[in-house]
């Protein structure tokens, strides 16, 4: 059962709801090529001075049209902004779409990276090692920005690609893997490894996860396959065993990017791979990638304290979709062993 979204700054929605056309699906944000292989170091930051104001939020997403295969539900497709504001602008927006063929909503957040800066926060079981200058919890300095947080991918020796974080390589990075990269600035690509996505002296983080399941707008042909088992070791309700049956149709995560760089984040239950790749293609994706699987795994939670500086907490955050098992104390948890991704607001002047 999806939460009922908050609804703050209702001009905002009705422009959202007003607006008819969807987002493209060409281009996208890439990481520009510089070398095949990780450097010995993140590199510098970028040169260019920051700039006297905010920089302008992206366009606030279109309302997303139902798929013609799935059942009515109220309220599919409708954005509502979720999460503090950064300067006064909404940065993360969320809906519920049911996917073809499916029965049951899934949650899709939307997240405006020209507001938002993205770091990769490490695990001691995935990646595994450490210590890591940034892993569970969250710190109070950190706090105090955060917006969204949600979840990284399968344990390295199932992800089917790499690893690399603060200028070290924890794992040897795959080419053609799908992964996640973030640069100096927070901004965020995804993409296939050594194609759309290199490394650059900017890169800061990368985490990989098997391959791409949106390219061009569209699921890739894996997506598509009836070999649904090569997107992962899926498991009911309890924790992956010899004895448990995998299942197809399952709690599954995913991100995208869109054409003007925006990023967009997807879980439910009961998905299918080509079902969750439906679902970032319809919410603006170019590029996408699976994250993590399974009940105990996937969330994506918002904070919103009651003070704009004000610290990001378990009593302030709001989970994308009521039924995942981790919500807004994963992230506060000490203990908290897998690596996961957060979305911070820039400071004023960028």
């Amino acid at each position: 059962m999806l939460r009922t979204p908050r609804a703050r700054a209702a001009g905002i929605v009705a422009g959202c709801a007003a607006l008819s056309i969807v987002l493209a699906a060409c281009g996208g944000v890439t990481a520009q090529a510089r070398s095949s292989s990780p450097a010995n170091g993140s590199g510098p930051p970028p040169s260019s001075a920051p700039t006297t104001t905010a920089p302008p939020g992206l366009p606030p997403p279109a309302t997303l049209a139902p798929f013609t295969t799935a059942p009515p539900v109220a309220g599919q497709g409708a954005w509502t902004p979720s999460g503090r504001p950064v300067d006064g602008t909404p940065a993360v927006f969320e809906t519920a779409l049911v996917p073809p063929g499916g029965t049951q909503p899934a949650g899709i957040a939307w997240m405006d990276t020209r507001l938002l800066s993205a770091r990769l926060y490490s695990g001691s079981i995935s990646p595994g090692g450490g210590p890591y200058p940034y892993t569970a919890p969250v710190q109070p300095a950190q706090a105090t920005s955060l917006v969204a947080a949600f979840n990284g991918g399968f344990k390295m020796a199932t992800a089917g690609g790499g690893y690399y974080t603060t200028g070290k390589t924890i794992v040897p990075l795959v080419a053609g893997a799908a992964s996640l990269v973030i640069d100096a600035n927070g901004s965020v690509a995804i993409g296939a490894w050594g194609t759309t996505v290199t490394m650059t002296p900017d890169v800061v983080a990368v985490r990989q996860n098997l391959v791409p399941l949106v390219a061009g707008g569209r699921p890739t042909p894996q997506a598509a396959s009836p070999n649904w088992q090569s997107w992962g070791n899926t498991c009911g309700a309890t924790a992956c065993t010899t004895t448990t049956p995998g299942i197809e149709h399952q709690w599954r995560s995913g991100a995208g990017v869109t054409a003007d760089g925006a990023l967009v984040y997807v879980t439910g239950p009961s998905l299918s791979p080509l079902q969750l790749a439906d679902l970032l293609v319809r919410a603006g994706a170019v590029r996408g990638m699976q994250l993590d699987i399974n009940p105990y795994w996937t969330v994506l939670v918002t904070y919103d304290p009651s003070t704009p500086a004000g610290p990001a907490a378990p009593t302030n955050g709001s989970k994308l979709v009521a039924s995942t098992v981790q919500g807004p104390a994963t992230f506060f948890d000490p203990a908290w062993a897998r690596d996961f991704i957060t979305m911070s607001a820039r400071p004023a002047g960028g």
